[in-house]
């Protein structure tokens, strides 16, 4: 199964650029467990003056980013909180049951549309704070990377 995270903005030269560098590179490395690199689109902010506005924009271009017949997680603060090891199962329960390709949504300063909330099949929280969405790129990062090494049985995660 292909993995992929589609968010909006992008990232500057610097230290999260970097750091979701070596994350996304050790999702790369890993191997014979039924997960493939993880691919990263970035959509542009919208321009629109208005949140709502701003919001429906940016939703909309990431429902477009989709690759076809991906299935969409999300991250969003009114989500579901969940340990580390519940997130594996999910991602291995798709991978179990054929999923081809899985991509992780995050928003921009003004959140995800209910539309892509609607679209997705998990939303997940890191809390009830608010966090920059660039932090959260790399968050969902080492989530993911943590959990291919608990289905890999690799001693990065310590439960």
């Amino acid at each position: 199964m292909r993995l992929g995270i589609l968010c909006v903005g992008r990232l500057k030269a610097g230290p999260e650029r970097e750091l979701y560098a070596r994350y996304a590179a050790r999702v790369a490395a890993m191997r014979n467990i039924g997960l493939t690199g993880l691919d990263l689109l970035e959509i542009d902010e919208s321009r629109a003056r208005n949140p709502a506005e701003r919001m429906a924009q940016e939703g909309d271009c990431l429902l477009a980013a989709l690759p076809a017949g991906g299935k969409l997680v999300v991250f969003d603060e009114r989500g579901k909180p969940a340990s580390s090891a519940d997130f594996a199962a999910m991602v291995a329960s798709d991978r179990d049951n054929g999923v081809k390709s899985l991509w992780f949504a995050i928003g921009g300063s003004e959140g995800l549309s209910p539309a892509v909330r609607e679209k997705a099949g998990a939303v997940f929280s890191f809390g009830r704070m608010t966090l920059p969405h660039q932090i959260v790129r790399i968050l969902v990062a080492e989530q993911i990377y943590r959990a291919t090494t608990i289905l890999s049985g690799h001693p990065y995660h310590r439960a």
